[in-house]
């Protein structure tokens, strides 16, 4: 099955996708191995660099989740997600003769999982907090493919399947806020349209939004499925074999490959030493290192505070190094934005390889300035009583150019 073909028809011609996924051969295990993993990865890994890199809030208050939490609470989302569809498959093929229609364990999971196919696909906008919405109204559009999908995997007449859909998706939502119930003990805590084409190789899928676009890139996709495939077959063997050991490296490569092999992320040490003794005028007052790695996935981040009378820079430095497959996937970079409402104006912008997003109050009181380097490396000022020409001077101290041309740790 080509991964990338399957989302594209499900997707854009569920009516005839539908028959031919009802006549498919296949397992429980080789529907997750070979579709939902990869599937369910999408909303997890987006959430992970959302609350972690760019945080949620506005002026006046922001959170970003420590890498570490992020960690930790991509891997159990992830776990849970393919949890819930397995959950949800059990209630439909429970409803079945309810309604009509046949039960059969295996159609009840194949409908559930592939009509899910939009919410996971939706949740490439947790990339960006602030549209995450935005993969809720995605999700609406599962509703759709399972209703059309139900006459034909679980045999129930046309004329109930609006009826058994609702009901689906209802136990749905109460198994969800279980589940979400359950996670939390872990971790502790509309779009305009969904195209696929492009002009040349795999075609892109690209979501539009309100603020701008947000691309996948199919070529890097089926790249990335190749390697978890691979992935997935060393670790199939290893558990034949009986080597826990191997079995779990082979495990962290799988989620490995998803990011795309971007690379060793810089160490927290690293980060630190591009943290200036002064910035603007201002002098540092205090830093902050940090790193943390889950799943064959890492980061780092460095944090520093520069003050002078009122005047505050707060200076972050993150490092996806490890998730840079993933950024060249969902392209979250590309998104342009051109905003002002009540003296607060938000810009996102392209400079070459470089993605600006600024934010700011015309009244010079809080401005926000980040800067996506082409290696994945994220800079970002946040100041208060202070002008956004003077945070774009504060950040035309930091030698940008020595981070982009640094040669990242070898892998081991």
């Amino acid at each position: 099955m080509n991964l990338v073909q399957r989302v594209q028809d499900i997707l854009l011609k569920p009516k005839e996708t539908w028959p031919q996924i009802a006549s498919e051969p296949g397992d429980a295990t080789s529907l997750y191995k070979d579709y939902l993993i990869y599937l369910a990865l999408v909303p997890a890994v987006a959430g992970f660099i959302g609350l972690t890199l760019f945080g949620v809030g506005g002026f006046g208050f922001s959170f970003r989740m420590p890498i570490g939490w992020g960690l930790a609470n991509m891997v159990v989302s992830f776990v849970m997600s393919l949890v819930a569809v397995f959950l949800l498959s059990l209630i439909a093929n429970a409803l079945a003769p309810n309604f009509g229609g046949t039960k059969d364990a295996m159609m009840a999971l194949k409908l559930v999982a592939y009509g899910s196919t939009a919410g996971f696909v939706g949740g490439v906008f947790s990339l960006v907090p602030q549209l995450a919405i935005l993969g809720l109204l995605a999700s609406l559009y599962s509703i759709y493919l399972i209703f059309t999908g139900v006459p034909v995997l679980m045999k129930c007449p046309e004329e109930k399947a609006m009826p058994y859909t609702a009901v689906l998706i209802v136990c749905g939502i109460v198994a969800m806020i279980i589940l979400g119930a359950f996670s939390a003990m872990f971790t502790g805590g509309a779009t305009r349209g969904m195209m696929m084409g492009g002009s040349s190789g795999a075609p892109d899928v690209s979501i539009n939004t309100p603020g701008g676009s947000v691309s996948i890139n199919t070529a890097k996709l089926e790249e990335m499925a190749k390697k978890m495939e691979d992935a997935g077959k060393r670790m199939e063997s290893a558990q034949s074999s009986g080597d826990s050991a191997a079995a779990g490296k082979a495990a962290a490569e799988v989620m490995g490959a998803m990011m795309g092999g971007g690379g060793v992320p810089f160490a927290s040490q690293d980060l630190k030493s591009w943290l200036p003794e002064k910035l603007g005028g201002l002098t540092r007052e205090g830093f902050e290192v940090q790193s943390g790695a889950a799943m064959g996935i890492a980061g780092s981040t460095a944090h520093a505070t520069y003050t002078a009378g009122e005047q505050q820079i707060r200076l972050t430095i993150t490092d996806v190094g490890g998730l840079g497959g993933l950024m060249s996937i969902a392209a979250w970079a590309n998104v342009t934005v051109d905003k002002e409402s009540n003296g607060q104006v938000e810009k996102v912008y392209k400079q070459g390889q470089r993605t600006i997003r600024e934010e700011y109050r015309k009244d010079g009181s809080q401005a926000e300035y980040t800067v996506v380097l082409g290696n994945g490396l994220i800079v970002e000022l946040q100041a208060d009583q202070s002008s956004i020409d003077k945070v774009k001077q504060a950040m035309a101290g930091i030698d940008l150019g020595k981070m982009e041309g640094a040669q990242r740790p070898p892998k081991t």
